[in-house]
């Protein structure tokens, strides 16, 4: 058996070896390292693959997030509604631009924000909002916009794990995550399910105005070469990693599918085992299972992560210590914050290797592991 990795990156490589290697060649014998003619023409595939006016790249998610509160204009001190639960950078954005994050709890089949906690979390001082589409699911959108809409706040889409899902909305239109929001934002770390050989990322939107002060802030404030608008960053995807990320795309659809297989047949083996909660798949959702992340009940979660361990089978905890419970939130009153939901989740949650090039005998082996610890 192959070993068991969390995310097989060789393997997923070997099997489009020529196509990178060639692309990658090109890039260094045309010497266009930066913002070569690759970086475009991924901009444009993408915006058709998500149906959407504008996608402008970065240098990864965290920027992706960053520049969109920068375009929207954000103060000092305006509020942010964003999950606890999910990786820190979602938060870290809002706190290194001297907002104010508020964190709310998440439904607790979905892990995403609960709508309800969303309304009753909005002030005066709400500026904006940042569902987290987390593991490959889908916030639920629709309540989530029909209340910023309500409120006049923007919405900014954190889709950094679930490119390529989708959601449908009740009169049965279907939008891809990232847009859907006034703003998406992702990220194209290897191990995402669009993933470069690097770091990238990259927004999306339909507001030509906004998009116009996106692609501003990320290039040094510039409206044109020297003359500096506003105060902005230096962001971009380099033609490298755009090169790799237009093969992928290409398969993008090939590779959700195989993680949904991958999720079939976990969903299967762990049927009707009390001390599990399989990832529930909301009927709006179309899951693409960035992660696929069990609930345990009255398991150690530390012995079982261990026992999978000395059988070769990785797994781990995303995430073990909430945003509003970290250090870094303590000057925000992070402790202050009540969310119950989230600290529970946060003690009871493990993740399976889930991947592209997953093998039958490897799942078969896991799916053992995990009943056998439990028998």
């Amino acid at each position: 058996m192959v070993p068991i990795q969390m995310v097989d990156l060789k393997r997923q490589y070997l099997k489009i070896k020529p196509q990178v290697d060639a692309a990658i060649q090109d890039v260094l014998e045309s010497a266009a390292f930066i913002n070569g003619a690759p970086v475009q023409q991924f901009s444009q595939e993408l915006q058709q693959y998500l149906d959407i006016k504008h996608v402008i790249p970065c240098a990864n998610g965290t920027d992706a997030l960053q520049i969109a509160m920068m375009a929207l204009g954000l103060q000092p001190g305006d509020e942010v509604i964003t999950p606890s639960f999910t990786f820190i950078a979602t938060a870290e954005v809002i706190a290194l631009l001297h907002l104010k994050p508020v964190f709310v709890d998440v439904d607790p089949k979905t892990f995403c924000l609960d709508p309800v906690a969303v309304e009753k979390a909005i002030t005066s001082k709400t500026k904006a909002i940042v569902p987290v589409h987390l593991y490959g699911q889908s916030a639920d959108m629709e309540p989530l916009m029909a209340i910023a809409e309500k409120h006049n706040i923007p919405v900014i889409e954190d889709n950094a794990q679930a490119i390529g899902g989708h959601y449908t909305f009740k009169n049965g239109t279907v939008k891809k995550l990232g847009a859907i929001g006034h703003i998406g934002c992702t990220s194209f770390f290897p191990s995402k399910n669009l993933g470069c050989y690097g770091d990238g990322g990259a927004l999306f939107t339909n507001d030509d105005a906004l998009a116009a002060r996106i692609r501003m802030v990320a290039n040094h404030g510039q409206s044109a070469r020297y003359y500096h608008d506003v105060v902005g960053v230096n962001s971009r995807l380099d033609t490298l990693q755009a090169v790799v990320l237009r093969i992928k795309l290409q398969l993008l659809d090939e590779y959700v599918t195989a993680r949904r297989a991958v999720a079939d047949a976990y969903d299967a083996g762990f049927a009707g085992i009390p001390q599990i909660t399989t990832p529930y798949r909301a009927p709006y959702s179309y899951h693409v299972y960035h992660q696929y992340t069990l609930q345990l009940n009255g398991v150690s979660r530390d012995e079982l992560q261990k026992y999978l361990q000395e059988r070769n089978v990785p797994a781990m905890i995303y995430y073990p210590v909430p945003a509003h419970q970290q250090k870094m939130f303590a000057g925000f009153g992070g402790a202050a914050f009540k969310l119950p939901v989230t600290d529970d989740l946060t003690t009871k949650v493990i993740s399976l290797p889930i991947h592209t090039e997953m093998d039958p005998d490897q799942l078969e082996h896991i799916i053992h592991s995990v009943k056998s610890f439990l028998n």
